[in-house]
């Protein structure tokens, strides 16, 4: 079944039309949904022909048990950085300023009024999918707890 992405015109997001992740395209719709559902934001930035944002779809977002972790945790938005450019600046200066670098796949974790409070490169769905990434989903969580107090 498609996802919101399936409407969308970028190959980037179009990429990811099928996955199991309830995707939003940067929009107010999901904005306002995470506010109404009080969830943080998993924006999630690529473009279409990045390697690993391949590898972190395959492994992460067109994983079921991966995806309904998301779906039930967060408003998930997928943005492609040569469509957006100024969202991707934005995010990727936050993660710098967070983690010390930045590259793609960007996950930036924020609330729904655009306050970021969590960035990271890459997070595998599990610790053996990438041996240079050790955090994973689950444990995801334990971070988003302890990152928001």
């Amino acid at each position: 079944m498609a996802n919101r992405l399936a409407k969308e015109k970028s190959p980037y997001l179009l990429q990811h039309a099928d996955n199991p992740v309830d995707w939003y395209p940067w929009d107010l719709e999901a904005f306002q949904k995470a506010a109404k559902e009080n969830k943080p934001i998993f924006l999630s930035i690529g473009y279409a022909t990045c390697h690993w944002c391949h590898v972190m779809a395959h492994e992460s977002f067109q994983d079921p048990e991966v995806a309904s972790l998301m779906n039930h945790t967060f408003i998930s938005i997928k943005v492609d950085r040569e469509e957006r450019p100024d969202i991707d600046m934005l995010y990727m200066s936050v993660c710098q300023m967070l983690t010390g670098s930045g590259g793609w796949p960007l996950t930036v974790i924020m609330t729904p009024e655009k306050e970021p409070f969590f960035a990271v490169r890459i997070y595998p769905a599990r610790p053996d999918s990438d041996e240079r990434h050790a955090g994973t989903y689950p444990q995801y969580q334990g971070d988003l707890g302890n990152a928001k107090g």
